[in-house]
């Protein structure tokens, strides 16, 4: 079951390692590093995130609600510590520095909420004296809460599309619908007056006159030098002047060393692993299996979409990673477990049907 689902994020991996090591090495060298040092400790993040996946594939139903509690309390508290003794960086407090390793909390905090709202609301639908609707609403702005505080806006959007296809898929009522509707877009609107970072990147999103960014202007650049073939493995530029070359903007280095052609090659991959794993959830009537898949997956595609359009200015840039290609640890790890759990459910809902 899911093997040609299982084969695309495996492909989508090997892709990553081999482009963190072609876009690592300058970064590394300006910082005083050794040259593959993010090279080599992103090939052990995507190690141990596909034995993460293998491991959450063989999960049960209530495997997969129990892994999520766990992995949503678990984040919520390294959270709370962050907020009172994570690092600074760039003006946000998402770090947690433990050992040698640098914790992002927040990751793990999405797969955990998709999987236990669609518990929740499943629950609800087939017990009205549940209190579904009030444990999400809770459990959305405690994470919220904790999100603004750092602050990233971009993960709050994140849990809160997640919530939205939930909302939709699960048909609740218009009304209340179009409540949290106005609820996001309040909140999009103090967002933008609250944090001046915010303000700063939509405005010059916004105004065609306003000189891009230094980061964004480079990878356009990057773009046009690479043409539809690239210019070739290794002779690429932009990784020498990006700070963010193997991590935010490794889309650029694909671009320009690569061509249009291995752009598009990987959006591809990302499509087919999205609209895979919606096929196969929507062979089955489960309605918590549907939820869960559906959220596990906006975030997937969320991610990518995001990080892919902020690299080619069709929005404003918001420092999210390229799943399973950017460099970070906990991301990909966090990853690892939410496809692990999608085919889980995937898996368990095939058995169910009596198919091998």
């Amino acid at each position: 079951v899911g093997l040609d689902f299982l084969a695309a994020v495996f492909a989508i991996a090997i892709v990553g390692a081999f482009l963190t090591m072609a876009a690592s090495p300058p970064v590394a060298e300006r910082i005083g590093l050794d040259t593959f040092h993010f090279a080599k400790r992103q090939i052990i993040f995507i190690i141990v995130a596909l034995a993460v996946m293998l491991g959450a594939s063989f999960l049960g139903p209530r495997g997969v609600r129990r892994a999520a509690a766990f992995a949503t309390l678990g984040a919520i508290s390294l959270m709370a510590v962050t907020a009172v003794v994570g690092t600074e960086i760039k003006g946000a407090t998402r770090w947690l520095h433990i050992g040698g390793f640098s914790i992002q909390a927040s990751e793990f905090v999405k797969p955990g909420f998709a999987v236990l709202s669609a518990w929740f609301f499943a629950t609800r639908r087939f017990d009205d004296h549940f209190p579904g609707y009030i444990l999400v609403g809770g459990l959305y702005m405690l994470i919220a809460g904790l999100l603004i505080l750092q602050p990233d806006v971009g993960m709050t959007i994140v849990i809160s599309a997640i919530l939205a296809v939930q909302i939709f898929i699960a048909g609740m009522p218009w009304l209340l619908v179009a409540v949290i509707a106005m609820l996001f877009l309040g909140g999009s609107v103090a967002a933008y007056l609250s944090f001046t970072h915010v303000r700063i990147r939509v405005d010059r999103f916004l105004d065609p006159q306003a000189e891009l960014g230094y980061q964004v202007g480079r990878a356009l650049d990057a773009f046009r030098n690479g043409g539809w073939s690239g210019r070739g493995p290794g002779e690429g530029r932009v990784k020498e002047v990006l700070p963010d070359a193997h991590s935010d903007f490794i889309f650029a280095v694909v671009g320009e060393e690569f061509g249009l052609i291995a752009c598009l090659i990987i959006v591809v991959l990302f499509c087919f692993v999205v609209l895979r794993g919606f096929s196969n959830a929507a062979k089955d009537n489960d309605l918590f299996g549907l939820l869960a898949v559906a959220g596990l997956l906006t975030q997937f595609a969320l991610q990518a979409l995001v990080n892919m359009a902020s690299t080619v200015n069709l929005m404003p840039p918001k420092g999210m990673t390229l799943p399973f290609i950017s460099y970070g640890g906990s991301s990909t790890l966090a990853l690892g477990l939410a496809l692990g759990m999608v085919l889980a459910l995937t898996r368990c809902q095939a058995g169910q049907r009596g198919t091998p």
